[in-house]
C-alpha cells in the first residue's frame, strides 16, 4: 500500500518540487541587486573576455529548451479544439462549409497551423516568464519587480493584437478580395487560414513594440527624446511594415494597420518617458 501510495502520489511530489525550486530561485534572483553598470562598459568587458558569454549562452538555452517544450505541450492541447478554432476563423466568410480544399493534406496543414497559433498563445506567458528569468540576474531587483508587470502585459498586448486583426481587419479586407474586379472568388482553407492567421500573428507581434520600447528605455539604450526626435522617420518605417503586413494593395486595409502603429509608437514614447524617470 505505501509503494502504492508513493506511485499515485509521484506527479504531484514532483510538481511540489518543482513549484518550490522556482520560488526559491525567484526569490534568490530578486533579493540580488547587482551593479548598474554601464552599457558601454559592459561591452568592453565582453571584448576583453569573449570566453564569459558562454555561462549566459548554456543558461538561455535551458530557458529556450523548457520554453519549447511547453510550447509542445500547449500545442498538443490546442489539437483538442483547434477544429473549433477553424470554424470561429472561418466565421467572417460564412463558416467552415464554405472552404473547400483541392488538395489531400491540405486540412490536416490548416489543422496544424492553427493549432500552433493556438498552443504559441497559450504558452506566451511562460515563454516570457522563461525571458525574464534569463535576464533578471543582470537587472537591478526594482527591475526585476517590472517582470510581474511585463509578463501580463505581453500577453494582453498580443492578445489585443490579433482581436485587432480578426475583428477589425479581416471583415474589411475580405470584401475587397473575394470580390475584386467583380469576380467571385472561392477561397481554399489553407490561403484563407494562412492569411488570417498570419495577419493576427504579424499584428499581435506589432502591438508589442510599445514593451518592447519599454524595456529598452528601462536599460538605458532608447530616451524619449530621441524618439521624439526621429518622428517623421519613424512613420515612414511603420507605413513601409504595414505595407508588408496588408495583404491588399488599396490604401483603406494599409491605414488601418498604419494608424494604430503610429498611436502605439507615440504610446512607447510615453513609456519610454516612465522609464526614463525610474532610472533617473
Amino acid at each position: 500500500m505505501r509503494s502504492l501510495g508513493r506511485a499515485v502520489s509521484a506527479p504531484y511530489r514532483y510538481l511540489r518540487e518543482r513549484v518550490n525550486r522556482t520560488t526559491e530561485n525567484t526569490e534568490k534572483l530578486l533579493s540580488e541587486k547587482p551593479d548598474d553598470t554601464p552599457i558601454p562598459e559592459v561591452i568592453a568587458k565582453v571584448v576583453a573576455h569573449p570566453e564569459a558569454l558562454w555561462e549566459h549562452v548554456n543558461d538561455l538555452r535551458k530557458h529556450l529548451f523548457r520554453a519549447v517544450v511547453f510550447l509542445a505541450v500547449t500545442t498538443v492541447i490546442s489539437f483538442f479544439f483547434a477544429k473549433y478554432l477553424i470554424d470561429y476563423l472561418a466565421k467572417p466568410i460564412g463558416g467552415i462549409s464554405h472552404l473547400q480544399a483541392i488538395e489531400v493534406t491540405e486540412p490536416i496543414g490548416v489543422f496544424m497551423k492553427v493549432a500552433l497559433l493556438s498552443g504559441f498563445a497559450l504558452a506566451l506567458p511562460f515563454i516570457a516568464f522563461e525571458l525574464w528569468l534569463f535576464i533578471v540576474p543582470g537587472i537591478s531587483r526594482r527591475s526585476a519587480m517590472m517582470g510581474y508587470i511585463a509578463i501580463p502585459a505581453v500577453v494582453i498586448f498580443f492578445v489585443a493584437g490579433m482581436a485587432f486583426a480578426f475583428y477589425v481587419m479581416v471583415p474589411t479586407a475580405l470584401p475587397f478580395l473575394l470580390n475584386f474586379m467583380g469576380m467571385p472568388t472561392l477561397p481554399r482553407p489553407a490561403s484563407y487560414i494562412s492569411f488570417t492567421v498570419g495577419l493576427m500573428f504579424w499584428v499581435g507581434i506589432a502591438f508589442e513594440f510599445p514593451l518592447i520600447i519599454f524595456v529598452l528605455a528601462n536599460v538605458g539604450l532608447v530616451k524619449a527624446d530621441m524618439l521624439i526626435k526621429q518622428w517623421r522617420i519613424a512613420i515612414v518605417a511603420i507605413a513601409v511594415i504595414a505595407a508588408a503586413i496588408t495583404p491588399t494593395v488599396d490604401p483603406v486595409n494599409m491605414s488601418l494597420v498604419m494608424f494604430p502603429m503610429i498611436g502605439l509608437y507615440f504610446l512607447s514614447i510615453g513609456l519610454a518617458k516612465i522609464a526614463q524617470r525610474r532610472r533617473e
